[in-house]
């Protein structure tokens, strides 16, 4: 399976650069001193109709996901360089014998429903060839998924080393593992956010590229958070808000790009009835046909 891994790795070339460290050393540290805090939006005197801020005179290309010689490699480094930024579900999981834990990172990851609490992660490659995570999360129907924040960046990318079946990512990483309160896999002691789940479907997926009509390509999972842990400086009185200032999150990007959150800006969620108050805006309240404006 690690063979299976590194030959994968091999044919997507995330890492664009020969050398990374010496690309890394050229360019400015890490700045520990920016800190959480918030702009005006991009166009704060932007009006109902306006449109876009900028406008740009270039087209753009249409592009056939299944075009003939068209590898699917090619839409996985354009879907991950276009859907972002994505959150990174820091996944623990454990064998069914107990014996064997794993801990991996996966960005294919999103929550899509709060009650019940349920969350997605895609995983690559089909049941018949399942990864550690994949395959301890359907023996045993638990995981927990740590949210990756900038106090370990580094130690959870070392988690996503193609080590050989048997050796422990744990380890690699330097983290501590915590004891879970409802299921059985360890939480990541230094996370901000950890959320304790369990597996309630999975669904593989078929290439529908038609020089692989039958290859297994994908499985998607979804499991439902039964038991959270966050930081005591992080979360408010209530239990409601986690302090983005505090949990520092950490998003991916295309390629081996992460990006940090120390920026953001509010924007209140538009009333009908208030605004079309005004004439204009009420001028703006047109019929749809079919999707359209008329």
């Amino acid at each position: 399976m690690a063979s299976d891994r590194t030959d994968a790795e091999k044919a997507i070339k995330r890492n664009p650069h020969p050398d990374f460290k010496s690309v890394e050393a050229s360019r400015p540290p890490f700045d520990q001193g920016s800190s959480w805090h918030f702009t005006q939006t991009p166009s704060p005197n932007w009006k109902p109709g306006s449109g876009a801020n900028t406008s740009s005179s270039k087209g753009h290309r249409q592009i056939d996901p299944y075009a003939p010689g068209r590898p699917a490699v090619n839409n996985y480094k354009l879907l991950i360089s276009g859907i972002v930024p994505r959150p990174v579900a820091f996944a623990s999981t454990i064998s069914a014998d107990g014996k064997s834990t794993n801990l991996a990172p996966f960005s294919y990851f999103n929550l899509v429903a709060h009650d019940p609490p349920m969350f997605v992660i895609g995983f690559a490659g089909g049941l018949d060839k399942a990864k550690d995570t994949l395959a301890n999360l359907i023996a045993t129907k638990e995981c927990v998924i740590n949210i990756i924040t900038e106090e370990y960046i580094e130690a959870a990318n070392y988690t996503s080393i193609d080590a050989p079946d048997g050796v422990s990512e744990w380890a690699f990483s330097g983290l501590k593992p915590a004891k879970s309160s409802m299921v059985k896999p360890d939480r990541v002691q230094e996370a901000v956010f950890s959320i304790e789940a369990k597996l309630t479907s999975t669904h593989e997926w078929t290439s529908r590229n038609p020089e692989t009509p039958d290859k297994k390509t994908g499985v998607t999972v979804f499991v439902e958070g039964v038991n959270f842990w966050v930081r005591e400086d992080a979360i408010d009185e209530a239990g409601v808000l986690i302090d983005p200032a505090v949990m520092k999150p950490i998003s991916r990007l295309g390629g081996i790009t992460y990006a940090r959150s120390t920026e953001a800006f509010e924007l209140p969620r538009p009333d009908y009835a208030q605004v079309t108050k005004d004439p204009e805006v009420a001028k703006l309240a047109l019929p749809k046909v079919d999707g359209q404006l008329e």
